[in-house]
């Protein structure tokens, strides 16, 4: 308890570092995006007091060098200058090809004056004012790093999910080895006085019991050594062999059926008694018991329980249908989920046991066919054809 305690204490500390870290990250990503943003204005600015220079006094060639290594300077950012009447007058680092087309250059002047504010490029000559604006769009690395942050949740979230992942299926793993563990020790313990009941079987049969009595116990006998049997196969991979699906599935059904309340309808179907599909027989017959039992107890003891089995040239399905109570479609899923249930006295085991049973080890599929509140539920199994 104090371990358990003490882990969730250092995870949640670990959360919030790790939210801290990231905030800072995104925090310092955002300021130098904004410095480099400035930074780049700045140097607009000066290309446009070098070009003012230059216009407004005549210069000596060697006075004009650094005005135009200025203009010179300016390798990465794409700029346009508009005249006084919002006609296009110079552009520099777009497409040389493309900006001969003139939609490419109002579509690109359009993301300048939605990038950044212009700036006012205008100067006198001959005491004439010459006006134009100058516009420009953000260069390619200021572009990139915009979307860092992006990038770096993008990241984060893929991280944090596979950690998850790791995590949930290794606490599955550690859940799913508990419970074989439990079902291999419950088998074991059952398997001592089952060896006892048999001999008291013989011993009942020797004092001339009715041979009817000593059946039925015998039954019960054996229906409990299949359990056990049931059990012991929990985390093992199980041995399959060709099987009759009709006559298995009827076996479990009669079995429930004679054992159940007698104000519930039982009707078995099936369009072919000759069925086969690869199956383990005890672990087969679970599945059906499961699916029967949770039918019988959403009918309260009471109603109306039909299986049919019906086939095609590939599959075989089996579909159980009560009259109970019903299942919500938002919990269609749900109930094959492990401690899932509705039950005020459940574990939410059963349909989870037969899921994995029909999916992982069957390699068959089971679902919930159709289901109304009050109407009823119809589970359906399907397995592919020998």
């Amino acid at each position: 308890m104090k371990f358990s305690k003490n882990s969730n204490i250092i995870r949640s500390v670990l959360i919030v570092v790790s939210f801290i870290i990231v905030t800072a990250i995104l925090w310092n990503t955002y300021v130098f995006f904004q410095k480099f943003k400035e930074e780049e204005r700045t140097k607009m600015e000066i290309i446009v007091a070098a070009q003012k220079e230059m216009a407004e006094n005549p210069l000596s060639p060697n006075q004009v060098k650094l005005p135009l290594k200025i203009l010179d300077s300016n390798l990465n950012i794409a700029m346009i200058i508009t005249n006084g009447e919002g006609k296009i007058a110079f552009t520099k680092n777009l497409d040389s090809i493309k900006e001969k087309d003139s939609v490419y250059l109002a579509k690109q002047l359009a993301i300048m004056k939605k990038n950044n504010k212009p700036i006012d490029a205008s100067y006198v000559i001959e005491n004439e004012k010459i006006v134009q604006t100058l516009y420009y769009k953000d260069s390619d690395l200021l572009t990139k790093l915009k979307y860092y942050p992006l990038a770096l949740l993008l990241i984060l979230l893929l991280f944090g999910t596979v950690i998850y992942l790791v995590f949930k299926s290794s606490k599955v793993a550690e859940q799913n080895k508990l419970w074989a563990g439990m079902a291999k020790e419950t088998a074991h313990q059952i398997g001592t006085p089952l060896s006892s009941l048999l001999g008291w079987v013989e011993i009942l049969r020797m004092d001339n019991v009715a041979e009817s009595t000593v059946l039925e116990i015998e039954k019960d006998v054996n229906r409990l050594n299949t359990i056990a049997d049931r059990f012991s196969k929990i985390g093992s991979i199980p041995n399959l062999e060709k099987i009759n699906v009709s006559e298995e599935t009827k076996r479990s059904f009669d079995y429930l059926k004679s054992r159940s309340s007698k104000q519930i309808n039982f009707n078995f179907k099936t369009n072919d008694a000759t069925i086969s599909v690869l199956a383990n027989k005890q672990l087969f017959s679970w599945v059906i018991e499961n699916i029967i039992k949770n039918a019988i107890d959403a009918m309260q003891g009471k109603g109306k329980l039909d299986l049919e089995i019906k086939s095609d040239n590939l599959h075989v399905k089996i579909f159980i249908t009560d009259s109970g109570k019903g299942i919500p479609k938002a919990n269609f899923k749900k109930v094959f989920e492990t401690g899932f249930t509705t039950k005020k006295r459940g574990w939410g085991l059963g349909l989870s046991l037969a899921k994995r049973i029909i999916e992982d080890y069957h390699n068959g599929k089971i679902y919930v066919k159709h289901s109304s509140k009050n109407k009823g539920t119809c589970i359906a199994v399907s397995l592919k054809k020998v």
